[in-house]
């Protein structure tokens, strides 16, 4: 990695977490599933504002769809990390259908630098 003004130190990932993305079924999902392949990496960003779950976390497909969620079970210390200013990523791990929902199981990374 190059920074501004020279090299910038080995840049790493800390897993946190491996998980399935929630709620794959309420979304659109069979037009790009062809697209989502195991290592992409997958955006992820707070949404404080959800008024279901305020620790909400969304995860996005590498073109930008919006997948799903991190499971509510798991959120809240990933959300107080990125609510800290934290980087946080998922990278794709496994896909299958199971019937008309498809299962997305990720792992959770922490930029390190």
């Amino acid at each position: 990695f190059v920074q501004a003004g020279g090299l910038m130190p080995f840049a790493r990932g800390i897993m946190f977490i491996e998980c399935h993305v929630a709620g794959t079924s309420h979304r659109d999902i069979a037009a790009i599933e062809p697209s989502l392949l195991p290592g992409a990496l997958l955006p992820m960003k707070r949404e404080p504002g959800n008024p279901h779950v305020p620790l909400a976390i969304m995860i996005f497909g590498e073109a930008g769809h919006h997948l799903g969620y991190i499971p509510r079970a798991k959120n809240e210390a990933l959300a107080r990390l990125m609510d800290a200013g934290k980087l946080l990523y998922a990278r794709l791990e496994s896909k299958s259908w199971v019937g008309d929902w498809l299962q997305v199981e990720s792992r959770v990374f922490m930029r390190d630098y």
